[in-house]
């Protein structure tokens, strides 16, 4: 190989990546246009290739040490830019893109959410006014620990605090996921998890009420509860999505319905996870600490409930 030949030929190529490298690095890779970025990329693939002869070839140390910088500029911009731009849509998504799916979706969020306390609501009545209802629902060991023993049973979380976190996250996400998959029977298996979950909730209420033991259950239920029960409401107005997809699919066919539907299911989806996160850390960890005041517990589950409120309206100014 003639090298001074291939160097002359080679080089008009290097100082053209230099110069787009050079470019990105000082105003960013959006500063390229979209015909520039893909010339970017095929000068860095073709500058590799000659980075691979000029070592094969034995061209010089000088030679191959500028070619090997010069690729390894090009591979930190192109991949590691990639994955800058990647991790700048996830936090547009969680900044405004979110909020803007739970307001496009509410009247589906709300309805899981009515749902859920029509359920509560019934248990409520059903037990206050015949006891026996209670234990239909409620497990008779844990009916006996709060009636005859006048205790809560959230005391047997302290002491396993990360096990108890993980197994309360992992119940959660697979009821919420159940949620959203049940949207595809129509609506009908979400309306039981909605459904069930709403009685067993107003079963314990009236256990705990009957008992005296109602402030300190909530001081519990509110720390997680803020964003355990919107996210299982999330899941639910997500189920109820893909079941108007499949039975109202109005002005679209029903596969591009399911398409746009289901889109915003996934969206909603992707704020669930987090939510069911943290709440089932706080589950775990904070709401059964009794160090903790009920008072503290019941201000942190507001707040808590309250940002949630002000996130979910979020709109870009």
């Amino acid at each position: 190989m003639n090298i001074q030949r291939w160097i002359s030929r080679r080089e008009p190529n290097w100082q053209r990546l230099d110069a787009l490298l050079r470019q990105v690095e000082k105003k960013g890779i959006k500063s390229l246009q979209a015909t520039e970025i893909r010339e970017l990329a095929s000068l860095y693939r073709s500058v590799a290739a000659d980075l691979a002869r000029a070592q094969t070839q034995k061209v010089g140390n000088t030679l191959t040490q500028s070619l090997q910088l010069l690729t390894t500029r090009a591979y930190t911009q192109i991949y590691q830019g990639s994955r800058r731009q990647e991790w700048q849509a996830v936090m547009e998504f969680y900044s405004w893109g979110l909020p803007a799916v739970v307001q496009q979706t509410f009247l589906y969020i709300a309805a899981a959410t009515a749902t859920f306390l029509l359920g509560a609501l019934i248990a409520w009545w059903y037990a206050w006014q015949d006891p026996t209802f209670i234990s239909l629902l409620v497990p008779e060991s844990l009916i006996t620990q709060v009636r005859d023993e006048h205790e809560l049973w959230m005391g047997s979380i302290v002491g396993i605090e990360p096990l108890a976190s993980s197994n309360i996250t992992i119940n959660n996400l697979s009821v919420s996921f159940g949620a959203i998959a049940g949207g595809m029977t129509g609506g009908i298996y979400t309306t039981f998890l909605l459904w069930f979950n709403g009685l067993l909730i107003g079963a314990l209420a009236t256990l705990v009420s009957q008992n005296n033991l109602a402030y300190p259950f909530w001081a519990f239920v509110f720390p997680h509860g803020s964003l355990e029960l919107p996210a299982i409401f999330f899941a639910g107005g997500a189920g109820f999505l893909l079941a108007r997809a499949i039975l109202f699919p109005g002005k679209y066919n029903r596969r591009d319905a399911l398409k746009f539907y289901g889109s915003l299911a996934v969206q909603l989806l992707f704020g669930i996870i987090p939510m069911l996160i943290i709440a089932g850390t706080i589950e775990g960890f904070f709401s059964p600490n009794p160090s903790v005041s009920s008072t503290f517990k019941y201000l942190l589950g507001m707040s808590l409930f309250v940002v949630l409120l002000v996130y979910s309206n979020r709109k870009r100014g």
